[in-house]
């Protein structure tokens, strides 16, 4: 499945991350999250990194995640510097880790989108099933939750007993 490649290139992803730049992963929250993708791609290395200034980085990341404040930018990108700086691997390194890096980043990313888009696809269909609805009045059951069940159960109508469907669900 697509989840399960998606997995498995992230970890590709850490993997050559550990041989370039292993301080980059406590920057970010989230490793994975588009904002730090982003960043990772255009400054790879800590050379990169330490190539501009915090000014110039607090601007780029900025730019890229509009939806947070300077503050954060300026934070993150003052992270990102210390992290460079800190990082084992200043330099001897191999052209061809750095293009993996950003291949593998370029996947993750088209991923991500992927999965979006049909998550948004299964909301839709799942909003024209009569069910979805009477399903999320369960507490603790949410949209994703509701879709879920009704892609696992199917036609509700092919249990004629309350009991074949709790046996069917185990």
């Amino acid at each position: 499945t697509i989840s399960s490649t998606a997995a498995q290139t992230k970890l590709q992803l850490q993997s050559i991350l550990d041989q370039i730049f292993p301080e980059y992963r406590g920057v970010f929250g989230n490793l994975y999250s588009k904002i730090s993708l982003q960043i990772l791609s255009l400054f790879p290395t800590s050379e990169d990194v330490l190539s501009v200034g915090e000014c110039d980085l607090t601007d780029k990341i900025a730019e890229l995640c509009t939806t947070r404040s300077e503050k954060w930018a300026k934070e993150k990108a003052h992270k990102l510097r210390e992290a460079a700086l800190r990082n084992p691997f200043q330099n001897n390194l191999y052209q061809s880790h750095i293009f993996n890096l950003k291949m593998f980043i370029n996947i993750v990313l088209q991923y991500q989108e992927h999965l979006s888009m049909l998550a948004t696809e299964i909301d839709a269909l799942a909003k024209e099933i009569e069910e979805y609805e009477i399903i999320q009045s369960i507490p603790g059951i949410g949209e994703k939750i509701a879709a879920t069940i009704i892609s696992e159960i199917g036609e509700i109508d092919r249990f004629n007993h309350p009991k074949k469907l709790v046996a069917f669900a185990g």
